[in-house]
């Protein structure tokens, strides 16, 4: 929306002088003069009133004259009945506007075509307002979201409310999933999309993991209490890009790598989803997204993971010609492992590790392979490592994939399982049921995606733009 600058200017003009004036008076009576944060809080706390009747006064003021009768959705008529009074909650806290009411059909419903108009719902919290509410309980948990709120809304907002409106944008972004689903599945979609695909990554990567989510546990029907407790894995999936990370930028590690001759990358465009799912119903959302993204018309497909079984079974199901390749940190962990298991002496130790982490890093996995062998007999670790890497050797092949110009680590999706999970699931204390991890997962995971105005506009037909 735009607005003339010379009205801005004039009630700008009187806002200064009120505040002013009341400086003055507070001066006048002794009380010295304000701290410039007393004045600023003023100030805010005069433009929250200054919206609260503003809006209110907009929203009544755009009631056109009434008409007598008007169509009801069910083909039948309205008959007005008489202006009625309405609230809602918005970032000014309530509002009270008027607008006319139409009733008397024979399916005995009403309707204010004001509120249609505008896409509001007496009573509730408007959509600018539900995005607000919605963005901070994303990111602090739900008991202390409405601190955080109180402190820059200058007005009190419920618990249930803040967790009301996080968990509808999580739903919303079901919804959009379960659309993409649905979408990837219609041969005449699919098939238009491969005649005209648009802009095509020339390389893009995917990768995924879990987190472990505390789930509140239930009696089932006929159980007084339930005593353990349930804890289930929030899959969660990674899209990205790569860019080349700019010296200067460069972490310790990033540096180590360049010496290494492989050349720092750094994941962009980054897309997140997440879900409380079996393996089989994750990997619908694997594809569908990845549809989207035009993942399966890339030139180049990569997989980044760890040796997570369900993982390069969705993988070899849904895209079988990408690269897969395994974490080169998690891989390199398993060695550091074996390592401290096997060895007691520290040089020792060392020379091994150093032996096996570069011949690792040659992608000569064969060579890894012998040497846990060799330990297997005293070794436990060992034992398990070597079929570990028995089974994902060419899934090592460090050599190539970097020859390729490929990122060999995942630490994508492990960000993402911190700051989606463990940053916002895994809050002290915090418990939850099945549906509200997800959908509260789910609107983080669109708000770190950069898809949170997608879901805004969902959350509203007609937003109320303030």
């Amino acid at each position: 929306m735009n607005y003339n600058m010379e009205t801005i200017n004039g009630l700008a003009q009187q806002l200064a002088e009120m505040i002013r004036v009341a400086v003055i008076e507070q001066q006048k009576a002794g009380e010295g003069t304000p701290l410039i944060a007393q004045i600023e809080n003023g100030m805010r706390e005069a433009l929250r009133r200054i919206g609260q009747q503003a809006l209110g006064m907009f929203l009544s003021s755009m009631q056109a004259t009434p008409v007598s009768e008007i169509d009801c959705a069910c083909g039948g008529k309205l008959h007005y009945q008489r202006m009625r009074t309405a609230q809602l909650i918005s970032v000014f806290s309530g509002v009270s506007y008027e607008r006319a009411y139409y009733a008397g059909c024979q399916c005995k419903r009403g309707k204010a075509p004001l509120d249609e108009q505008f896409g509001l719902e007496p009573g509730a919290v408007t959509a600018g307002l539900a995005a607000l509410l919605a963005l901070a309980g994303i990111e602090f948990s739900y008991d202390q979201s409405p601190k955080w709120l109180q402190a820059y809304l200058l007005f009190d907002i419920a618990e249930n409310t803040v967790r009301s409106e996080t968990e509808k944008m999580g739903a919303l972004q079901q919804v959009h999933e379960a659309e993409l689903i649905q979408q990837c599945q219609d041969e005449a979609y699919l098939q238009q999309r491969e005649r005209h695909p648009g802009r095509i990554p020339l390389r893009i990567y995917g990768s995924m993991d879990a987190a472990k989510v505390r789930i509140e546990p239930r009696p089932k029907k006929g159980e007084k209490s339930v005593e353990h407790e349930d804890w289930r894995d929030m899959k969660v999936l990674s899209w990205f890009e790569t860019e080349t990370v700019p010296p200067a930028q460069r972490s310790v590690r990033q540096r180590q790598k360049a010496e290494r001759e492989h050349l720092p990358l750094r994941a962009k465009n980054l897309r997140y989803f997440c879900d409380i799912t079996e393996a089989d119903q994750f990997g619908r959302l694997l594809w569908a997204t990845g549809c989207s993204l035009k993942a399966d018309l890339s030139p180049e497909l990569i997989f980044l993971g760890d040796g997570a079984v369900w993982i390069w079974n969705l993988v070899s199901r849904y895209y079988p010609n990408a690269v897969q390749i395994v974490d080169w940190y998690h891989a390199e962990e398993h060695l550091e492992t074996v390592a401290a298991a096997a060895f007691a002496d520290p040089q020792e130790r060392s020379r091994w590790l150093e032996d096996v982490t570069q011949s690792l890093w040659e992608g000569q996995v064969e060579l890894v392979i012998n040497a846990f062998q060799v330990l297997a007999s005293s070794c436990s670790e060992a034992h398990k490592a070597a079929n570990y890497f028995y089974t994902n050797a060419e899934r090592m092949r460090y050599d190539r994939f970097r020859s390729a110009g490929f990122m060999i680590g995942s630490g994508s999706v492990e960000s993402a399982c911190k700051q989606i999970v463990t940053q916002r699931l895994k809050l002290p204390g915090a418990q939850w049921i099945v549906a509200g991890a997800v959908q509260t997962a789910k609107a983080r995971a669109a708000w770190l995606s950069g898809h949170w105005h997608a879901l805004c506009v969902r959350r509203s037909a007609l937003p109320l733009a303030i």
